[in-house]
């Protein structure tokens, strides 16, 4: 008996639950703290280009490496796109791609979510760390 490949693989709808299904790792690179911000950026410019380092500056705490893999990310699965001058040195432009901006909406929901919960959070972490501490 052979294996089917997991349901978004054939070109369907995924399936979360599904071990096999590719769902799985994109939700680990959409779901970063990263992407959101690197999608978010390019939202905001849209339709115009954002060089990297204008992307550095406006994502405090990304480090060149971490942005790169971000970016990386994000052109391989075709959320966005990337243009390289050839000056000296390069200069590289990003942008969202039509996917990728169909992204932007749940992004924003989920970190419009995120600031408005945190302080719940916030609470409810304490609260856990301080019953951990007493038993």
């Amino acid at each position: 008996m052979t294996s089917q490949p997991a349901p978004s693989a054939r070109g369907g709808r995924g399936d979360l639950f599904d071990p096999r299904c590719p769902t799985r790792q994109l939700l680990d690179r959409i779901g970063t703290k990263w992407t959101s911000m690197a999608v978010k950026v390019l939202a905001e410019a849209a339709p115009h280009e954002v060089r990297f380092a204008e992307l550095r500056r406006r994502m405090p705490g990304v480090s060149q490496k971490m942005l790169s893999i971000t970016l990386r990310s994000l052109v391989r699965d075709g959320l966005s796109a990337r243009r390289v001058e050839p000056t000296v040195p390069p200069r590289v432009h990003y942008r969202l791609t039509e996917l990728g901006s169909s992204l932007e909406v749940p992004l924003a929901a989920l970190r419009a979510w995120a600031e408005e919960h945190m302080a719940e959070v916030d609470r409810a972490n304490v609260l856990s760390d301080d019953q951990a501490d007493a038993e």
